[in-house]
């Protein structure tokens, strides 16, 4: 077995069972929501309390600025885009192509549990959504991101932002009562897992692209 290979294997495996938990968690808890009728209870309804109790417009500005990175064209279009490009400057095929799966699966899982579950959207929401509140997609698509970005550059800074940002999406998504704050967990669960849960499959060719320089492309 080469040194790469005992390098990749046990990460592999950790990262299959660290993304089918967070599947199961996020799968789980959208049937618990089904089974509880999809009347929101205990801290759903609590914190939504809350939020609508302290809204103030001071806040409302930067809550739906990430209404907009986290949603529509740009997250759809101008940021993958972006994303998928500078990897492919950077000679990053394999990691552009793990992190075009990635989203797309993310956004496809999260758009059949809307479907399947049918959860309601808070009546005290500020924004125009689709139907459907559970999982929160803007949360899913934040996780997924900040979790590939993560895993290919492995940059503690790069955690620390996508963290940073995944939590104030969330935060976001219930101020404006767009999602019940387990919308906002469902999401969080749901694109981490399946960002890690793909990453396995992907590690020896992402590793072996981390291991070697990546000039761009305009350098010869």
């Amino acid at each position: 077995m080469s040194t790469q290979d005992r390098i990749e294997r046990s990460p592999r495996r950790l990262a299959a069972v660290a993304a089918g938990v967070a599947l199961l968690l996020a799968v789980g808890l959208g049937i618990l929501v089904t089974l509880r009728a999809l009347n929101p209870e205990g801290i759903d309804a609590e914190w939504m309390e809350e939020i609508v109790e302290h809204r103030n417009p001071f806040w409302e500005v930067p809550s739906l600025v990430m209404n907009s990175l986290g949603g529509g064209v740009i997250a759809v279009f101008v940021v993958p885009i972006v994303t998928i490009v500078a990897l492919l400057v950077f000679r990053r095929p394999w990691a552009a192509l793990y992190f075009t799966i990635a989203i797309i699966v993310s956004a496809t899982a999260v758009q059949i549990l809307k479907t399947a579950i049918g959860r309601p959207r808070p009546e005290e929401i500020l924004v125009v959504s689709d139907f459907g509140s559970f999982p929160s997609g803007h949360s899913a698509n934040a996780a997924t991101l900040a979790v590939t970005l993560g895993i290919v550059f492995v940059r503690v800074w790069i955690w620390v932002a996508g963290s940073v940002y995944t939590l104030l999406m969330m935060a976001s998504r219930t101020y404006l009562g767009a999602h019940w704050l387990s919308d906002t967990i469902g999401g969080l669960l749901l694109g981490a897992g399946v960002a890690v849960l793909l990453w396995a499959p992907f590690a020896a060719k992402l590793y072996a692209e981390r291991a070697r320089p990546h000039p761009p492309l305009w350098v010869r």
